[in-house]
């Protein structure tokens, strides 16, 4: 099956999208150096002379060859004469060109051509007239050319950027004809190194672009000097060939000018003897000296072919070393070219090695990302899997509460009324024992004013008075126990709802058991009684946010609990 680069289509097809590349490359350089620059260009300015390269090698695009003598010829002058035809203004550049006394080739006619367009401004408008008329142009171009295709239009489009250049060219002086047009890849190589990151793809693809047209043109320079050097070698055939047939003519001529003096000696010595002989003989000499003399023309009249043929073999020597100068001169600077281009080929291939290298380094960086990525990520699942068990404890929590709340409401409604009754009852005793305490008082101030009345009393009736404490003292006792049992039930309504009404007995710590009717604290987790010295320790519990008080089996058992569970 045949291979798709090898279709002479897809050739010219690469070879028209490359030209086209490098005319939108050129024209966008030149337009921003310009610019820069601030000033009239004139022919030494280099972005300036690669545009005229560039624009010389899209016009020779697809070119139909015109066999001459010394090969077949190759020029884009004859359809730029054919500008003038279509745009009457462009026939004073016509003429200006032919007047020019330098130019002697049509390539020079052409190149002088496109920097007077070029001046006047004109370029895009006559590429563009041009273009239009492709039935003039299929006359000098191949069906699939530059010019005949999309491509053509495009640049020509292109071109009218270029109006807003000045420039100044002195064309007598210029030597247009003997100018090798070689495209300079290194200036376009120097701006896409020193482009921004983010139009780096497309730089990228503009290098990739010229090192296909710079291998495509390679091979067929290749392929031309090949050629050249055929017709180098079939020119030195044919040189020998006739340096060989002009020794045998000059032999044949030399032969023949011995035979002509044989034939005047002869003729000579004839009418000699015919001067000296007998009269009758004439007859017979007559007859032999018509033959001489016819003999002598017929040889007089070859001598003058075979100078003719000679000096027709001499010019066709001159013309053919004419030739080999102007080939020799041809394949000097087609070499010149593939030295510059594969300079340029290996400034492309280090330019490659660099991207190369620059693509790796960011492939290593965007593996050390991604691997940074993956850490985060698993740390991120891990605190997402930490959050969903806070989540559920502060759910489990949150329903400790509730059930807590219902508890309270429960425990309110149960001994709402009780601690209502204790209440009042708790009230008539602080009453009761504020009124014995106000009549204690007042008997005491009258035993006082009757001990003071009477001094020999005082010491015979001690023991009704002790009696007497001993009676208010206990009174006072019974009534701080109703008194603190109230207070225990309104500081605590939520949380001592499983614990048994207080009774008026004295309770114990249970694990001392030590009495502790006075310092006795109920621990929040086991719902016991204890003294202060068995449950001085405080935690958070599940149903309480502050800490609460639990007693010491309490303590360690929910310290051990809390050290084992996960955060």
């Amino acid at each position: 099956m045949r291979d798709d680069t090898e279709d002479p289509n897809y050739l010219m097809a690469n070879e028209r999208m490359n030209l086209m590349n490098m005319a939108k490359l050129s024209i966008k350089g030149l337009i921003e150096s310009a610019l820069n620059l601030g000033r009239t260009l004139d022919s030494d300015y280099a972005p300036l002379q690669q545009f005229f390269v560039v624009m010389e090698h899209c016009l020779k695009h697809g070119l139909k060859a015109k066999k001459t003598f010394l090969g077949q010829n190759k020029s884009f002058w004859g359809p730029l004469e054919l500008v003038e035809k279509l745009v009457p203004e462009a026939a004073e550049i016509t003429a200006s060109v032919k007047d020019l006394p330098g130019l002697k080739t049509p390539v020079g006619r052409g190149r002088a051509w496109l920097r007077l367009a070029l001046m006047q401004k004109k370029l895009s408008e006559y590429m563009k007239a041009l273009i239009n008329k492709k039935e003039l142009l299929s006359e000098f171009y191949e069906p699939n050319a530059l010019m005949m295709e999309e491509e053509g239009a495009i640049i020509a489009g292109l071109l009218v950027g270029l109006n807003v250049i000045d420039a100044n060219f002195c064309m007598k002086g210029e030597d247009l004809d003997s100018q090798v047009g070689v495209i300079d890849f290194s200036m376009y190589l120097k701006d896409g190194n020193s482009s921004k990151g983010s139009e780096g793809d497309g730089q990228i693809t503009a290098i990739l672009d010229q090192k296909n047209y710079v291998e495509e043109l390679n091979r067929h320079l290749n392929a031309t000097v090949n050629n050249l050097q055929a017709k180098v070698d079939a020119l030195e055939k044919s040189n020998t060939k006739l340096t060989e047939e002009l020794a045998v003519a000059n032999n044949r001529i030399i032969t023949l000018q011995e035979d002509m003096e044989r034939v005047k000696e002869e003729s000579s010595y004839i009418l000699e003897s015919n001067r000296k002989g007998p009269k009758p003989d004439r007859t017979s000499e007559g007859q032999a000296l018509s033959e001489a003399r016819k003999h002598l023309k017929e040889e007089t009249q070859l001598r003058l072919d075979v100078e003719k043929e000679l000096e027709i073999q001499i010019s066709m020597r001159q013309e053919m070393e004419l030739a080999m100068k102007m080939l020799e001169k041809d394949v000097c600077e087609k070499q010149d070219a593939l030295v510059s281009l594969r300079q340029q080929l290996d400034d492309l291939r280090a330019l490659k090695h660099e991207l190369a290298f620059k693509l790796q380094s960011s492939d290593l960086g965007v593996k050390q990302k991604s691997e940074l990525n993956s850490r985060l990520e698993e740390k991120t699942n891990q605190m997402a899997a930490t959050i969903k068990q806070l989540e559920q404890r502060l759910r489990q929590a949150e329903r400790g509460r509730q059930s807590a709340e219902l508890d309270n409401r429960l425990f309110k409604q149960d001994f709402g009324d009780k601690i209502n009754s204790l209440q009042l009852e708790v009230e008539e005793l602080t009453r009761q024992r504020n009124q014995l305490e106000l009549e204690l008082k007042q008997e005491r101030e009258r035993r006082l004013q009757n001990n003071r009345s009477i001094p020999g009393k005082g010491s015979q009736k001690p023991e009704p008075q002790t009696d007497e404490k001993h009676k208010i003292q206990e009174e006072n006792v019974k009534l701080k126990k109703p008194l603190e049992e109230s207070h225990r039930l309104q500081s605590h309504p939520v949380n001592e709802q499983d614990q048994p009404l207080p009774s008026e007995k004295p309770q114990t710590c249970q694990l001392c058991q030590e009495d502790c009717s006075l310092t006795k604290n109920v621990c929040k987790n086991c719902r016991g009684t204890f003294c202060d010295a068995c449950s001085t320790n405080e935690l958070p519990l599940p149903s309480s946010i502050k800490p609460e008080r639990v007693c010491n089996p309490c303590h360690e058992h929910l310290m051990k609990q809390y050290s084992s569970s996960p955060l």
